[in-house]
């Protein structure tokens, strides 16, 4: 007969027996919900795409009904909410089942030593139920198995299903001249318009990090020549400006031309290649590239006369790959925008090229940094600090951030990174307290010392195919990318995310920052004005046309420019003031340059130059 301590074991045995079956039956529970979702969205309508199409019909039929436009915007907010819901229960759900099953699994395998305790069986009777026991959990394996891979399938089913709707709705919703049909150029404009207009953004009002870009810029300077400070009004060496910030500290900016009239447009000229790269500035010197499948060139533009004073050939680099390299339309074999120290010019292309020039036109240094490993096409804008060259490498085999030496071409650090790819760019801004570079790839944004590559910080707060790259001001980190979330980061000892927001998103503009405005654009035309430090919205203003430029402050004013060329400026302020809106001419996805009172403008055919 069982003793005591037998009879406990049989009591505990039934309770864990009872816990399995209730994790068992839990874990099923949410499985099967899993699935139902998935039927429910291929079924039903969360986005309201009917509605929205409807709607559509309508506008298209009245194409000045404003408060028609208003409810097809608010309906695409409506299904940018119901994407974030289903992201949500997803990640619930999966996380419930997986808790569910780990239960089962160590109730059943304290049943299993349970059993093991109780002696009194006959030693036939012991192996056969031994082997009874193995079987069973072979078979709770099993559909455990069976239960997790069924619940992980049909949520990436429902999350791919319900992007590929909610990115359907987008686009009618904010394009309705464009079909829903047509694929949403997410990531492929961004490689443009991210070295044409996404790479690089982030505005510094701090006067700490102006003292420092400063301080960076005498070390590049080659005092032999005499060569300017990089901060003058002639210069604008980056993407974007110094440091990729996003503001111009030039003054006297125009804010009236007309391109077609000539009015305020100086010059115009065609460029032999084309490409989705911006102009940058040292002196009287503009520099841009283009590319095509099979050739690869660096422009230098007189900027006060428009005449090209030298061409210079990208070619026969070693270990460059004789075939060229698949890319997106939007993005093209030259997207990334070049940067210039006043010594040389340093450009890459889609194939991997980097390539030096001095001056007048003479190669310094060339080599391949092996070939780009992504989808659309390499994109990330090249960055300088002191006597190097930055480059953002996140490519699907090897991705990485790395430094060469701007005289030699030699990797003076490269540090690995955990990331997906990206297409965005770096930025180098100082904190106060010391310089850092700031990137973002999935899953994180972090910051390197960008002397020896070392990482200094990192937050896992951003996903996604990335494109727009962060902002910064007065202490704060500004993160973005659609399907993802804005966050907004507060450095310090140790950093944390202050506020988050998924309202407004943006896969290809970068966002822009001062210590009183944060300035986020969506590819598809809304601008918003957040207060930086709490989130709370000021405004919010919808552009009809569709937007791949990244925006610029100059003289407290924010330059933003719409893929048909024209250009949105008002104040960067509380309150939403339009101070004029020019037009180009012809179409663009490239974010300006400004010198000297001037604007440097590449559209789809032209390079202009406006001024007074």
């Amino acid at each position: 007969m069982p003793d005591e301590s037998e009879k406990g074991i049989k009591i505990n045995e039934r309770l864990w027996k009872r816990i399995a079956l209730v994790a068992g039956v839990f874990s099923f529970i949410i499985c099967i919900l899993l699935i139902a979702n998935y039927i429910q969205i291929k079924k039903a309508d969360p986005v309201n795409m009917n509605v929205i199409n409807s709607l559509v019909d309508r506008l298209n039929q009245s194409p000045t009904d404003n408060q028609l436009r208003d409810e097809i915007r608010t309906l695409d907010l409506l299904s940018r909410k119901a994407y974030f819901t289903n992201q949500w229960q997803i990640r619930t759900g999966g996380y419930l089942m997986l808790f569910g099953i780990a239960i089962m699994v160590i109730a059943l395998q304290v049943i299993t030593m349970t059993k093991k305790k109780v002696v009194f069986f006959p030693a036939q009777s012991l192996e056969d139920t031994n082997l009874s026991q193995k079987n069973a959990q072979k078979w709770v394996v099993f559909i455990g198995i069976t239960l997790l891979t069924l619940a992980l399938v049909f949520a990436f089913l429902s999350q791919n299903e319900l992007k590929k709707k909610f990115s359907d709705a987008a686009v009618v919703a904010n394009n309705p001249n464009e079909s829903p049909k047509t694929e949403l150029p997410t990531k492929g404009i961004q490689e443009n318009t991210g070295n044409t207009s996404i790479a690089d953004s982030s505005i510094q009002g701090n006067s700490k990090e102006a003292n420092n870009q400063q301080e960076s810029k005498t070390t590049t300077v080659d005092s032999s020549k005499k060569s300017m400070d990089i901060d003058s009004k002639d210069n604008f060496p980056t993407f974007r400006g110094q440091g990729g910030y996003g503001i111009a500290r030039q003054k006297n900016i125009p804010v009236k031309w007309n391109g077609k009239t000539g009015e305020n447009i100086l010059w115009k000229i065609a460029l032999p290649l084309g490409g989705f790269n911006s102009p940058i500035i040292w002196g009287s010197k503009l520099f841009l590239t283009g590319a095509s499948a099979t050739k690869r060139e660096v422009y230098c533009v007189d900027r006060n006369s428009g005449k090209i004073m030298w061409t210079t050939q990208v070619e026969k680099i070693l270990a460059s790959s004789i075939q060229a390299p698949k890319v997106s339309n939007e993005t093209g074999f030259s997207a990334p925008t070049a940067a210039t120290d006043g010594k040389a010019v340093y450009a890459v292309f889609a194939n991997g090229d980097i390539v030096a020039i001095d001056m007048n036109g003479k190669k310094i240094w060339d080599q391949n940094l092996g070939d780009p490993q992504n989808h659309y096409g390499h994109s990330s804008s090249l960055m300088i600090y002191k006597d190097l060259v930055i480059i953002q490498y996140d490519q699907r085999n090897a991705p990485k951030l790395m430094a060469l030496s701007a005289s030699t071409g030699k990797t003076v650090w490269s540090t690995s990174r955990k990331v997906k790819i990206s297409w965005a760019s770096p930025i180098i801004v100082n904190t106060g307290k010391r310089t850092e570079i700031i990137v973002a790839a999935e899953p994180y944004v972090a910051s390197y010392n960008p002397a020896t590559g070392e990482e200094l910080w990192k937050i896992d707060c951003i996903s996604g195919e990335v494109g727009p790259s962060v902002a910064y001001a007065n202490g704060m980190v500004f993160s973005v990318n659609d399907y993802s979330k804005l966050a907004a980061i507060k450095l310090g000892d140790q950093p944390k995310v202050l506020w988050e927001s998924n309202d407004f998103l943006s896969d290809v503009p970068s966002p822009v920052a001062t210590d009183k405005y944060l300035i986020l654009v969506t590819s598809f035309g809304t601008v918003v004005c957040y207060d930086p430090q709490t989130g709370n919205k000021y405004w919010e203003k919808e552009f009809n046309n569709s937007i791949y430029s990244s925006p610029v402050i100059a003289e407290g004013k924010v330059y933003l420019l719409d893929r048909t060329g024209l250009m949105h400026i008002f104040k960067a302020d509380k309150e939403y003031l339009s101070l004029g809106e020019p037009a180009l001419g012809e179409k663009s996805v490239c974010t300006p340059a400004f010198s000297n009172g001037r604007i440097y403008l590449r559209g789809d055919k032209n390079l202009y130059c406006i001024g007074k």
